[in-house]
């Protein structure tokens, strides 16, 4: 593989994980921010406006994913997607938690 592919395993991860924060605030109802609230990323965005932003990110890590050729055959490929979910994992608990302070 490519060293393109190896960073949209990455990127996958990151789009893929994003998507759920926003997906569960967005359908249960629940004001949650995103880069469209005021100020970007500290406001509180509507719960249509969230489920967008995770439709947008599970699409974005769709295709990265499928561009990045994630298998079980490439363990860099397949390790670097994992590094991508713990690393957003990791700055989504660090950021919201300063928001919700």
């Amino acid at each position: 593989m490519k060293w393109y592919h190896y960073l949209a395993c990455f990127f996958a991860g990151l789009f893929l994980v994003n998507t759920v924060p926003h997906f569960i605030h967005g359908v249960s109802g629940e004001m949650f921010p995103t880069p469209f609230a005021n100020p970007p990323g500290k406001g509180l965005s509507s719960p249509v406006i969230n489920v967008f932003w995770a439709l947008g990110n599970l699409a974005a890590g769709y295709i990265l994913f499928r561009a990045g050729r994630v298998s079980k055959a490439d363990k860099w490929g397949r390790g670097l997607f994992y590094i991508g979910i713990a690393a957003m994992s990791i700055m989504l608990s660090f950021g919201f938690s300063q928001i919700n302070r």
